[in-house]
């Protein structure tokens, strides 16, 4: 499996001025201060949903792509095809692990809400290591984006799941979950 960001539409600039518009401000004409982009991600206030991230995934097993399709609002996903008269190869006899390619588009606010379901341990690990690649690549373009893609369990605090798997009840959860509120700092 390989996951590259080829692409990233809008920037912070456009962020700004937008979250400015809605306070009845002046465009600000430059990049916000690294304390603005933390603050508006972590208050996921609407302008973040004006920055997004454009993926090519390949390799990646058939139902992985369709636990990463499911997600749907501020998501768009396209996903190599395996009709019969396309592929040639008789569909009901291609198997769910069969390696497919998908391109994924996703705001900002649709990362943050992907990563608290497909970075907990209740996810598979392979939909685990395909949303762990998504966030390393984010983080190489917008490390605080990335420091805000957390688990379920950091993103609330505790565990909502129903089986819990009691990582909220560990020293390393709550590392992580200071390490998530030490971000608007």
């Amino acid at each position: 499996m390989e996951v590259k960001l080829t692409k990233v539409k809008g920037d912070w600039e456009e962020v700004a001025n937008r979250a400015r518009t809605t306070v009845g401000k002046e465009e600000l004409g430059k990049e916000p201060s690294d304390k603005f982009k933390k603050r508006i991600l972590m208050a996921e206030h609407s302008p973040i949903r004006g920055l997004i991230y454009c993926f090519k995934i390949t390799n990646i097993k058939s139902w992985v792509a369709t636990h990463l399709v499911r997600h749907h609002v501020g998501v768009e996903k396209w996903v190599r095809t395996q009709r019969t008269d396309r592929t040639g190869e008789n569909r009901d006899e291609i198997v769910q692990g069969a390696p497919v390619e998908m391109e994924l588009e996703a705001n900002a606010q649709a990362l943050i809400n992907m990563s608290r379901k497909r970075l907990c341990s209740q996810a598979s690990p392979e939909t685990r290591e395909v949303m762990q690649e998504i966030k390393k690549q984010v983080s190489q373009r917008d490390e605080f984006l990335a420091r805000i893609m957390v688990k379920e369990c950091v993103y609330r605090g505790f565990c909502p799941e129903m089986q819990s798997c009691n990582y909220d009840k560990t020293p390393a959860f709550e590392k992580e979950l200071q390490e998530y509120r030490d971000t608007i700092r």
